[in-house]
């Protein structure tokens, strides 16, 4: 089964949103645990996306360790300066992922 984690910034979106979408985010964190063919690639293949309706949640994955990282929600304003940010930031997210191995 995949191990799948999740940032601080992820966390505080997921608490502030409605109900409906803490239930089907749960629901993608199941399929996450079984499964890695979740959601559309980003320009990587371990830079992935799931759409929940006007939001996006992002994650990357690494195979290698059977870990998933949900790394943060945003609304579709927001998509691709969240895309850039989380580029620019993979070496930390890596960091991230070995400090809880």
């Amino acid at each position: 089964m995949v191990r799948v984690l999740s940032t601080e910034e992820f966390d505080v979106w997921e608490k502030i949103l409605p109900k409906e979408y803490q239930e089907r985010i749960k629901h993608i964190i199941n399929q996450l645990k079984n499964t890695y063919n979740v959601g559309k690639s980003l320009g990587y293949p371990f830079f992935r996306e799931k759409k929940v309706d006007k939001y996006r949640i992002y994650f990357l994955v690494y195979e290698d360790i059977e870990t998933v990282l949900l790394v943060t929600i945003s609304d579709k304003k927001a998509q691709q300066e969240t895309i850039d940010r989380i580029k620019g930031q993979l070496d930390f997210y890596g960091e991230v992922i070995k400090r809880n191995i």
